[in-house]
């Protein structure tokens, strides 16, 4: 399956890195990865599935994105750690896609910290972009139809 013409423009440096909307369904996340890796990008995979609170969301970003065990599990925490590249166990260079899903029952659940985690997402990609050697893209799930929760990607 071909990846859509934005993030293709995204991963080939036409277009800055961003936060973009991504479809599952119509983009499953091996075809993400593997897009990705043939530009050179690494991926990563975010499941916020079933997270409704911060605690729970400090831990699943811990696990899910193998942040170092001295990650504080706090905002400020989270927002070093994306801005500071130097403990990921695949090393430092090339661009970074990190794909996060199920997350709108957490913005459901606690619009605050959403806004806050979606923040610092959108504040790490615009810091990665003055850093050619190391970009950052997100790819936040859209809502599947009849799911109404969380459909503004906006903080």
């Amino acid at each position: 399956m071909k990846a859509p013409d934005g993030l293709l423009a995204v991963l080939d440096g036409a277009a800055p890195p961003a936060l973009l909307p991504w479809q599952p369904a119509a983009l499953p996340p091996a075809d993400v990865e593997e897009a990705a890796r043939r530009a050179g990008w690494r991926t990563a995979l975010l499941d916020l599935t079933g997270v409704t609170g911060k605690d729970a969301f400090m831990d699943r970003c811990a696990h899910d994105l193998w942040l170092p065990e001295y990650f504080g599990r706090n905002w400020d925490a989270l927002a070093d750690c994306f801005t500071d590249l130097s403990w990921p166990p695949y090393g430092n260079g090339g661009g970074r896609l990190l794909l996060v899903r199920g997350w709108q029952a957490y913005a459901a659940a606690d619009p605050h910290g959403w806004g806050i985690a979606r923040g610092i997402l959108a504040d790490a990609v615009e810091y990665w972009q003055d850093k050619a050697d190391t970009p950052l893209a997100v790819l936040l799930e859209e809502a599947t139809s009849g799911d109404t929760s969380g459909q503004d990607l906006r903080p």
